[in-house]
């Protein structure tokens, strides 16, 4: 038996975090959407379909791992679409052959290894059109993330789901002068994790989630549901509901209803709310997004050329990976920012939608160091926690600049008529 996590053409409806990573290393709740299908469907060889050009940074980040192999798929095969946010329940390797959708898009293909046998193309896109022309094809009511947004909006009830499978407990310090409001069942501390006195953990409303090697300073407040991710600091914090914070995090002011990748920086003063934030970010201080309108209607973000209704009054910002931001910037509500990108504060809220690798200041955009130098500053950011970036990152990432350099230049060239 295999088990097939596949992206859809629809991963560009998720950048700018998918420019970076596929689709299901995307984070919602304690997890990626990877970790949750491979916990539904465990114990089989899991075989992964991606675009070409982030096999081999994939591969880095989780070692060696079968990667866009058809041959691989002459099994008994259950084949999930990334994009699919589970929960308890939603997949079994067993049962009878089938096609499951949702709104016309693939959710998850169970087949035989005669099927696959007989239906395998020379693409897995191809593969999936045979199957659902052979097989019975069923309508489901599952999740499937279509937008960014889709994963914050869902955030807090994914950290409800992934709390059952940890389970409470208190394996690491909680300190005696530190206080739990509700019933204790409801928190997990990591054996090496850390909670100072004076702090407060909330757990009346939602499971608290610490993991191992993250510390809690003095002075925090942590509201459920809530998971601080492994290695993580948090200084000073107000961290409300729905948060989720990845690896080696340092954050502190007021977050909200928001999930951080992992390795970024929003130590001081500040607010984030119902924001995804990707990897290698620096939040200066003082910098604040809008997540709310004050007229109160729907927000609409930039994806892939028009402005799409959200439907939804509270959406904060999307932001991808390697992005910096000096002190006092002021996020626009449904914020779409690019890859790299270097952004200055100047008195009024940025633009809705800033390129990769621009940079912005005194309201115009400019095209900063260049990739070499910004190369070299990333690298800087990164030694810092002990991370090499490597020839796969600067690769991936030289692919980003390029595929943006129409678009970024044609921004500048505006901005400088605007000018004048």
């Amino acid at each position: 038996m295999k088990l097939c996590i596949f992206e859809d053409r629809k991963y560009d409806n998720l950048y700018p975090l998918t420019l970076t990573r596929t689709v299901f290393e995307l984070r919602c709740g304690a997890t990626s959407l990877m970790d949750k299908i491979e916990r539904s469907a465990p114990n089989v060889d899991v075989v992964y379909f991606m675009r070409d050009y982030l096999v081999e940074i994939f591969k880095e980040r989780y070692g060696e791992r079968c990667v866009n192999d058809l041959n691989t798929l002459k099994d008994d095969v259950l084949l999930v679409n990334g994009r699919l946010l589970t929960k308890t329940g939603d997949l079994s390797l067993e049962g009878d052959e089938e096609v499951a959708v949702k709104d016309g898009d693939v959710v998850y293909v169970r087949a035989k290894k005669g099927t696959m046998e007989k239906l395998l193309a020379d693409s897995l896109e191809k593969t999936l059109e045979n199957l659902k022309e052979e097989l019975s094809v069923k309508e489901v009511d599952a999740t499937l993330i279509e937008y960014p947004w889709d994963l914050v909006n869902n955030n807090s009830k994914a950290i409800v789901e992934d709390f059952k499978h940890i389970g409470s407990g208190i394996h690491g310090e909680l300190h005696p002068q530190a206080v739990v409001v509700g019933d204790k069942e409801n928190l997990y501390i990591a054996k090496t994790a850390r909670v100072h006195p004076y702090t407060v953990i909330d757990v009346e409303n939602g499971p608290v989630i610490i993991d191992e090697g993250s510390i809690v300073y003095p002075f925090s407040r942590i509201e459920g549901p809530t998971y601080v991710g492994k290695n993580c600091w948090i200084l000073r914090g107000n961290i409300r509901e729905g948060v989720s914070l990845g690896p080696v995090c340092r954050v502190g002011g007021e977050v909200e209803e928001s999930i951080i990748h992992g390795y970024s920086n929003k130590y001081h003063t500040g607010f984030l709310g119902h924001s995804y934030v990707g990897e290698w970010v620096n939040i200066g201080a003082l910098t604040t997004n809008s997540d709310i309108k004050n007229d109160y209607t729907s927000v609409k973000v930039y994806i892939k050329g028009e402005f799409v209704d959200t439907k939804t009054q509270k959406v904060g910002s999307f932001i991808g990976d390697h992005t910096k931001f000096s002190i006092g910037c002021l996020l626009n509500t449904g914020s779409h920012i690019g890859v790299a990108c270097n952004l200055l504060a100047s008195g009024e809220p940025l633009p809705k939608y800033i390129p990769s690798f621009c940079w912005y200041f005194r309201g115009r955009f400019s095209r900063g160091w260049g990739f070499r130098r910004t190369i070299k500053s990333e690298s800087a950011m990164m030694a810092r926690r002990k991370v090499e970036m490597t020839e796969a990152r600067v690769k991936l990432l030289r692919r980003i600049y390029d595929e943006t350099k129409e678009e970024r230049e044609t921004l500048i060239r505006m901005s400088r008529r605007r000018v004048r």
